[in-house]
């Protein structure tokens, strides 16, 4: 938010009561409602869903609509600005532990559960298991009676690499952008902005180019063990919180268009840099431990 400051500015704003927060329940409810029911074969499971996600999706345009005619208004102050720090820094570092268990569940299977399932002791129970991690030997399984269908493992070259390339650009152009809103220059901002928008686009559709060749001509699913079971949720996961981040830099360059933000108040910004930048780094760990290693 952008926290002008202004004479009538309080000394800490409390919001009226609102809705928003109630119709967002209700609206997850028939989300997830959906998503369950959709799952286990129920014909309305996907309008329940469509709906839940429109309805949510409306909902929070009001809330941040809202939000935004309150910092515009002078209503945040210094403390408010504070408390906003807060919370982006804590929903952070609740996104840094949410991928740390899933690191945690690839590391443990690389280390643990599949060497000890190869070991002496269950030599008898899967006499064909083949103790090897499929990143290590391209092509293996080591699916016991065949229960899984042969498959590639994926290379670091070349859509990886180039999305590498595509995020750390889109921090460098993300930073500069910054250091020219600081300084006043608005429209060197908004460019650069509009770049970085870009660059996680392209990062979106070469994702979802990689994930089409894997399915149809390397046949890697989510059904090829652990590997393709950890592969695309570590990866999916990642290209949700990208696909987001982009939102949130495309909203913030187009109140940036409308005038938002000042060189000294502009945490809106910073927040969502905070968030493309933890994106960034992330996607570093992935493409060292999932394609590499």
């Amino acid at each position: 938010m952008s926290t002008t400051s202004h004479p009538t500015t309080p000394y800490y704003y409390v919001p009226p009561p609102s809705r928003h927060p109630a119709m967002g329940a209700l609206g997850l409810f028939f989300l997830f409602l959906g998503a369950a029911s959709w799952i286990n074969g129920a014909v309305w499971g996907k309008y329940s869903f469509f709906f839940g996600l429109l309805w949510f999706l409306v909902v929070l345009f009001q809330w941040f609509r809202d939000a935004v005619g309150e910092s515009e208004g002078a209503q945040y102050s210094k403390r408010i600005d504070i408390s906003f720090r807060w919370s982006m820094g804590w929903f952070i570092f609740s996104e840094v532990m949410f991928f740390g268990g899933f690191f945690g569940a690839l590391w443990w299977l690389r280390v643990h559960s599949v060497p000890n399932l190869g070991d002496v002791e269950h030599a008898l129970l899967w006499p064909e298991f083949k103790a090897i991690w499929p990143s290590v030997v391209a092509g293996v399984t080591a699916a016991p009676a065949g229960l899984i269908e042969p498959f590639e493992t994926m290379s670091p070259f070349w859509l990886p690499t180039i999305n590498t390339a595509l995020l750390l650009t889109s921090g460098v152009t993300l930073t500069i952008a910054h250091h020219a809103l600081v300084a006043g220059e608005r429209g060197k901002t908004i460019k650069f902005m509009w770049l970085t928008v870009v660059l996680g686009l392209v990062f979106l559709f070469v994702q979802g180019y990689e994930y089409a060749h894997a399915y149809t001509g390397m046949n890697l699913t989510l059904a090829s063990g652990v590997y393709g079971s950890t592969f695309f949720m570590l990866t999916g996961f990642h290209g949700f919180h990208v696909l987001v981040g982009m939102l949130m830099l495309l909203f913030i360059t187009l109140r940036l268009q409308k005038g938002h933000f000042t060189p000294k108040h502009h945490f809106g910004f910073e927040g969502a840099a905070w968030y493309w930048h933890f994106v960034d780094v992330v996607w570093l760990g992935l493409y060292v431990v999932v394609y590499w290693m």
